[in-house]
């Protein structure tokens, strides 16, 4: 039995580890593939406070697994499926198995979100990718397109350039949602062409990519060839492993400001609760309010 679980392995998930454990709490960290969480396909980041100069991705969340387990926490591997409350306890349901707590923060994230067009899912790992830091070295001197208008596309559209030849930047809307600076840097670069008011039909090719089928607004359709795809379009909360009453119509776990749920003794922290900014720096405020408020919770009860 242990006093706190804490499901997930990025910065909310990790933060809350130093935080509960500095105040002396049995816990355990399951994460279901390896610490840091989305943030380690970040090739840059320059909005984490405290460091004057970019950083990557990788250093950032390798710094805070370091520190965690430099505390004392325990983080195991493994891919939660349920969380349940039985009179005092949490049973969390692994798939090998299961654990008990007496208290529990979800800090699971997101997914990436699907276009759900015909050959996405045919051609995922053959030219269709959802992480420019990780494939982008394999489209050298190609053609690339990256779907999508907000932060992640525009900052993978970018550093997909120190690779590809030419980058089509496609977005369904009139202009990008990503912030002023990131389109500022990404309009300024030669290799990367803006298709705006633009939608995926489909994804085409043979062994591989080698095509997408466009339609934009006015109904004109065209077909632009090119080598890979890749795809930004937002993220889906990794929410099903809670009661759907807990949900929003966003599927985001329901939280008030101290990371409570309507359950108590179960926090909710980082890009998988409701109304979240989606920033590494958040998610990490979060972990630490959650690990806080659980370890009053543990005190009271």
């Amino acid at each position: 039995m242990k006093d706190l679980i804490i499901i997930g392995g990025g910065p909310a998930g990790l933060t809350a580890g130093i935080y509960g454990i500095r105040a002396g709490l049995d816990l355990v960290i399951i994460e279901k593939i390896s610490p840091g969480g989305q943030v380690v396909n970040s090739y840059e980041i320059e909005n984490y406070p405290g460091f004057a100069n970019p950083i990557s991705g990788w250093d950032l969340m390798s710094g805070m697994e370091e520190q965690v387990r430099r505390l004392g926490a325990e983080i195991i591997s493994g891919d939660v499926v349920a969380v349940k409350k039985d009179n005092s306890f949490f049973t969390v349901t692994l798939t090998d198995g299961e654990m008990q707590a007496k208290s529990v923060i979800i800090a699971g994230g997101t997914a990436n979100r699907k276009l759900n067009v015909p050959g996405e899912k045919e051609y995922t790992g053959r030219g269709v990718s959802y992480c420019a830091t990780c494939d982008g070295a394999f489209f050298k001197d190609k053609v690339t397109v990256v779907v999508g208008g907000g932060d992640a596309a525009l900052e993978e559209a970018d550093f997909l350039t120190r690779f590809a030849s030419k980058v089509y930047l496609i977005h369904r809307r009139e202009q990008f949602r990503g912030a002023d600076i990131l389109q500022k840097k990404v309009l300024k670069n030669e290799k990367i062409i803006p298709i705006l008011n633009t939608a995926v039909e489909s994804i085409n090719g043979d062994e591989k990519v080698g095509s997408v089928s466009l339609k934009n607004n006015n109904g004109e359709t065209q077909i632009l060839n090119t080598d890979g795809v890749f795809i930004f379009v937002g993220f889906d909360p990794n929410s099903s492993l809670v009661d759907s009453k807990l949900l929003n119509e966003n599927r985001e776990i329901i939280v008030d400001m101290n990371m409570r749920t309507a359950l108590p003794g179960l926090f909710a922290a980082g890009d998988i609760r409701s109304n979240s900014k989606r920033q590494i720096v958040t998610a990490a405020a979060d972990g630490a309010t959650a690990a806080l408020n659980a370890y009053e919770y543990l005190n009271i009860n």
